[in-house]
C-alpha cells in the first residue's frame, strides 16, 4: 500500500490526536489507508470510520471489523457519523493533499506530467472535469480561478490564449491545453507555473474550498469536548481557511467578540504555532515539503 500514497506527518497526527483506545475516529481523507491503519494500532474496542469518494481508494480498506468505510465525499460526514449511530466522536483527521496515486495514474488528468483526458474528477461518477471548465466557463470566471485557486501571475494572458483558441476548437487532452497556453508559461519556471494552472483547475472541478468550509463547520458539532481535529494543508489557501476558522470562527474578516471582548469560537488550536515536517521526512517523501499540520479542539468557554 505504499505505493499508493505514503502518509505525511504521521507521527504528529497520531499524537494530535491523543487516540483514546475505545474511541470513535474519523479519517476524512482515507486514500492509500496510511493513517487510518497507523490509528487502528492504537485501537482495542474503538472504532475508525474512513470516508473517500475515490473508488480506487476501496482497494486499500483493511480487513478489520473495527474499521467502517464511507465512499462518499467528506463534506456530508456529520451526517454518516450519526446514521452510523454515533452522536459525539473522539477525534477527525483530514489530509487534504491528492493522493500519490492520482497523480501518478495519467488517465484521471491531475498531472501535467502525463498526457491524458483533463479530467481531475476525484469523484469518478461526477461527469464535470476539467475540460468543461476550459470549455464553458465565462472568461471572468476564467480569470477569477486562476487567480484565486492557483494564485497565477498573468492570470489575462492565460485567459486569452484559453478564449481564443475555444472559439473553434474544444480543449480534451493535457497535452492539448499545454500547447496552447505555452506562450504564457514562463521559461525556466515551468513546473511551477503549470502545477498553479492545474491547481487551480482541480480544485474547482472537486469544488475543493467549498467542501473544506462545511466539513470544518461540522467539527465542533461532532467532537466530544476533549476531542481533537488535527487537519493537514498542502497549499495557502487550504491553510488560510484552516487557521482563519479555528481562530476566528470565520474564514475571512476577523473574530466577532461578544460583550465582555470574548472571542467567539467553535474551536480553539491546539498547538501554537503550526507543524511542519522535518527535514528527514522531506527527504524520504518529497510531497511532505508543502504540508502544514494544525490541531484543534471545542471551544468550551
Amino acid at each position: 500500500m505504499s505505493e499508493y500514497h505514503i502518509p505525511v506527518l504521521l507521527d504528529e497526527c497520531i499524537e494530535g490526536l491523543q487516540i483514546n483506545p475505545e474511541g470513535i475516529y474519523v479519517d476524512l481523507t482515507f486514500g492509500g489507508g496510511g493513517h487510518s491503519r497507523e490509528i487502528l494500532k492504537h485501537l482495542t474496542t474503538g472504532k475508525l470510520i474512513g470516508f473517500d469518494q475515490d473508488e480506487d481508494a476501496e482497494a486499500n480498506v483493511p480487513d478489520d471489523d473495527r474499521f467502517i468505510f464511507v465512499r462518499h465525499n467528506f463534506r456530508y460526514f456529520k451526517n454518516f457519523v450519526k446514521y452510523l449511530g454515533y452522536d459525539k466522536i473522539d477525534g477527525i483527521l483530514a489530509d487534504l493533499g491528492v493522493s500519490s496515486h492520482e497523480f501518478d495514474v495519467a488517465e484521471r488528468g491531475f498531472s501535467f506530467r502525463f498526457d491524458g483526458d483533463l479530467d481531475m474528477r476525484m469523484n469518478q461518477s461526477s461527469d464535470f472535469t476539467a475540460a468543461d471548465i476550459l470549455n464553458d466557463y465565462e472568461v471572468e470566471d476564467l480569470f477569477k480561478i486562476f487567480k484565486m485557486y492557483g494564485e497565477v501571475k498573468n492570470p489575462g494572458k492565460l485567459v486569452k490564449l484559453i478564449e481564443n483558441y475555444r472559439k473553434e476548437n474544444n480543449f480534451e487532452t493535457i497535452q492539448q491545453f499545454k500547447e496552447v497556453i505555452a506562450p504564457c508559461v514562463p521559461k525556466f519556471k515551468d513546473h511551477k507555473y503549470l502545477a498553479q494552472v492545474f491547481q487551480a483547475l482541480r480544485i474547482e472541478v472537486n469544488k475543493e474550498m467549498d467542501v473544506l468550509k462545511e466539513m470544518l463547520e461540522q467539527c465542533a458539532d461532532v467532537l466530544k469536548p476533549e476531542g481533537r481535529l488535527v487537519v493537514i494543508t498542502y497549499h495557502s489557501l487550504e491553510d488560510r481557511l484552516v487557521k482563519n476558522y479555528i481562530r476566528d470562527g470565520k474564514f475571512e474578516g476577523g473574530a466577532e467578540k461578544d460583550f465582555f471582548g470574548n472571542v467567539q469560537t467553535p474551536l480553539a488550536s491546539v498547538n501554537r504555532k503550526v507543524i511542519l515536517p522535518t527535514e528527514e521526512e522531506i527527504e524520504r517523501n518529497g510531497r511532505a515539503r508543502s504540508a502544514k499540520l494544525r490541531i484543534a479542539k471545542p471551544n468550551l468557554r
